[in-house]
């Protein structure tokens, strides 16, 4: 079968126009093993199907594009860096944009090759036009060239590539194109410098970071609205955050936060703002970040009484963020009946609001309400219990209501919820003297879907897994989770026939 592919190559570089050869390739190519394909690397001879990328007939684009995509696989990337050099090079200015994908996804290869990358970096012409494919029309083409210089930027060369040389000049230049070619460059540094502080160094050298936190910062609220989602990249990382305290840029964020309320137009990017506090304080302390800037603390209260249900959600998403581990439920709990009345109104919109709000709602409601088996301190268990009827006169029955509804998003929501508090002394109490509630846990028949099954085995876990549920529901209730537990989730009980003698 390689012998054939190889015999077709051949015919195919003869030919000027040679469809029919093509196709025929194509066919072969996609049963011939990788294996055998790459035994016959040396003499697979691709620049003639390069050759034959012509943008005045798509079908022998697309046919050339994906016979390279086979038999490119079979090369190792220092043959494709060394022999297909100018082929790259036309392929990153084809019209095509399968094209330039095609040349990108081997650019990629090479890169993530130690032997190979030396040979793009060497390469000037050619990690220019990578450069420049971030200007491109088409999104993907774009993610796959920010793709391509990140991954090369993960050495010492190839930082030294992209911003010690006029390819740094390129890449102020192709910022120039647009406003969302300008984002996408963002998008990249942000990457780059999210690796190391040296990488942070180098990007912080290029004026490109300074530039991203002046426009944070700037006037413009729209582009406000986008800075800040590169920003909160960054600040995933210590050393991004360190650099941004550093900077003064999480005060100026505050700062803004507190003069938002004289903004006609704070409702573009205050989300983007709350979000981002929302997720430092859990990344550093909740309870230092709360302190520093109580500002943040008390917008989020605010959102939660909006009409607005983007800003309810946001709100939702970020007390459930802040609330995922102790220390921020700690911090939540000491603002006393304040968040009691915050967590009554989201229990009222997990009850009323759109399905996606309410999903959001409910998801918060679990990571509020989870405890780790070795933080269950009386404290704590008698803190989740209050917040749980503080959500409505009757949470239990108010989550088994949502789980009823024909909505299995709704459903697994629900179930989350359960299993969150399945393991605490105090839940297991109330689900024990729920009428019904043991039967409908133990009933397979509720679920219908795959993610509701699962959703439904991962409370069984919960609760057969609790040191206090023998105790609390009984031994004859907990030998049925242990079963249904050993059944697994998609269990289907065996329904008993009866022959009858003589039937057909």
């Amino acid at each position: 079968m390689a012998a054939q592919v190889l015999s077709l190559l051949r015919e195919v570089a003869r030919l000027e126009a040679p469809l029919e050869e093509l196709r025929a390739l194509q066919s072969v190519i996609q049963a011939v093993p990788l294996s055998e394909l790459r035994e016959q690397a040396a003499e697979l001879h691709l620049g003639p199907l390069f050759c034959l990328l012509n943008e005045n007939n798509r079908e022998q684009n697309a046919l050339c594009v994906s016979i390279l995509e086979r038999l490119l696989q079979a090369l190792e990337p220092v043959h494709v860096a060394r022999n297909l050099k100018i082929d790259l090079q036309r392929g990153l200015t084809h019209p095509d944009d399968s094209v330039k994908i095609l040349t990108l996804s081997q650019v990629e290869r090479i890169v993530e090759n130690s032997d190979a990358v030396t040979e793009i970096l060497n390469n000037a012409e050619l990690l220019k036009q990578i450069v420049y494919c971030i200007g491109g029309e088409k999104l993907s083409v774009a993610k796959a060239a920010i793709k391509s210089l990140s991954k090369m930027s993960l050495t010492q060369a190839g930082l030294e590539a992209l911003f010690e040389s006029n390819l740094l000049d390129d890449l102020k230049n192709v910022m120039k194109t647009n406003d969302v070619v300008r984002y996408r460059v963002y998008e990249l540094i942000v990457e780059i410098s999210s690796v190391s502080p040296e990488s942070l160094q180098y990007c912080t050298t290029s004026g490109l970071v300074t530039q991203l936190l002046r426009e944070l910062t700037g006037e413009d609220v729209l582009v406000r609205a986008t800075c800040i989602e590169m920003v909160t990249s960054l600040a995933y990382t210590p050393h991004g955050r360190q650099y941004l305290a550093q900077e003064g840029i999480i005060d100026q964020i505050s700062n803004i936060i507190v003069g938002a309320d004289s903004d006609p137009f704070f409702s573009f990017y205050l989300p983007g703002f709350v979000k981002f506090f929302g997720n430092l304080a859990v990344m550093d302390s909740p309870q230092q970040i709360c302190e520093r800037y109580p500002i943040f603390v008390e917008k989020v209260f605010e959102m939660t009484e909006s009409q607005d249900p983007t800003m309810i959600g946001v709100a939702v998403d970020t007390i459930g963020i802040l609330g995922s581990n102790v220390e921020g439920k700690q911090v939540l709990h000491k603002t006393g009946t304040r968040f009691e009345g915050l967590l009554m109104r989201i229990g009222h919109q997990a009850k009323n609001a759109s399905t996606e709000l309410k999903i959001r709602c409910l998801d918060a409601i679990a990571s509020l309400l989870y405890l780790p088996p070795e933080q269950q301190t009386d404290d704590l268990l008698r803190m989740t219990e209050s917040w749980f009827s503080s959500l409505s006169r009757d949470s239990l029955e108010l989550f088994r209501g949502i789980s009823n509804q024909p909505f299995p998003e709704l459903h697994c929501a629900a179930l989350k919820v359960f299993t969150a508090i399945a393991d605490q002394r105090w839940a297991q109490k109330l689900m024990f003297n729920s009428p019904g509630f043991v039967e409908y846990v133990m009933d397979r028949s509720v679920e219908h879907d795959k993610a509701s099954k699962d959703a439904k085995y991962e409370l069984v876990k919960a609760l057969a897994n609790s040191k206090t549920i023998a105790e609390i529901f009984g031994n004859p209730n907990y030998l049925r989770l242990r079963t249904y537990l050993s059944e697994g989730p998609y269990y289907v009980k065996p329904v008993a026939t009866t022959a009858v003698e003589g039937a057909d």
